[in-house]
């Protein structure tokens, strides 16, 4: 699929819904989990750990320790040409929701409004114990300051509200997830590998309902066979997304 006749769907559709992953951040300085430079490639740190509630419970600090330079530092990343040119298709009524199996945050610091974390969010905080919630702001101070948080309430462990192996997705989120993925007439997968569920049975919705399905991502995924196209490189892709936008040539629904 070349990205004019990605441009091409767009024109087209008349509910686009996106799916994001970990690839679509590369460019902004964060790494993804299975690339080649991914995180689970990493040796500092047990990626499966860092992200599994049961150990969690056990040794939070650990958590924080080695999150430290990967999620607490999201101050200093900025949003790159996807989500700008994502945020710009959003306010032309061409992008009706973003899902997102992301939690750097990058989606809304574009501009996005409609954005569906899957996989939850370090915006917000709360103690496992009495429940009191911290702003994330907090809990960079605290790390700034060299100590992992604890509640100043109750002295119970404090967890960021992202999904971590163990737990259940929220179904709320879930659930109008699936709904905006069954509504679409295009779903555009970008920078997910498809491999992780329930979010990557998402665009199966999609396709049940009759919708078109548009993959951009380095690697091959599982869907690839019933898309419509695929494009490896989003930085080429949504260059000419921009071009197409600044002239014009994506109208406003």
């Amino acid at each position: 699929m070349s990205p004019a006749a990605f441009i091409d769907l767009l024109r087209a559709s008349r509910h686009c819904v996106v799916l994001t992953g970990a690839g679509i951040s590369t460019l902004s300085g964060i790494p993804d989990f299975r690339g080649k430079n991914g995180f689970y490639r990493r040796t500092d740190v047990d990626a499966q750990k860092l992200f599994d509630l049961s150990y969690f419970m056990r040794d939070p600090d650990y958590y924080y320790t080695h999150a430290r330079d990967f999620i607490y530092n999201l101050a200093d990343k900025e949003p790159n040409i996807i989500h700008a040119q994502l945020a710009r298709l959003e306010e032309l009524g061409v992008v009706r929701a973003v899902l997102t199996q992301n939690i750097d945050l990058l989606h809304q610091k574009a501009g996005s409004r409609r954005v569906l974390e899957l996989h939850g969010s370090p915006s917000r905080h709360h103690c496992l114990n009495c429940g009191r919630e911290f702003s994330f702001e907090s809990i960079v101070r605290t790390l700034d300051q060299g100590r992992s948080p604890r509640c100043d309430a109750c002295g119970g462990i404090v967890k960021p509200d992202i999904i971590f192996f163990g737990e259940p997705l929220d179904p709320a989120v879930l659930g109008e997830a699936d709904d905006e993925a069954s509504r679409a007439d295009l779903m555009l997968v970008l920078g997910s590998s498809l491999t992780v569920y329930p979010a990557a049975g998402l665009p199966v919705s999609t396709l049940r309902q009759g919708g078109r399905l548009a993959i951009v991502n380095a690697d091959p995924t599982p869907l690839d066979s019933r898309a419509v196209g695929r494009h490896a490189d989003l930085g080429e892709v949504f260059a000419a997304v921009r071009d197409a936008l600044d002239a014009g040539e994506i109208a406003a629904r």
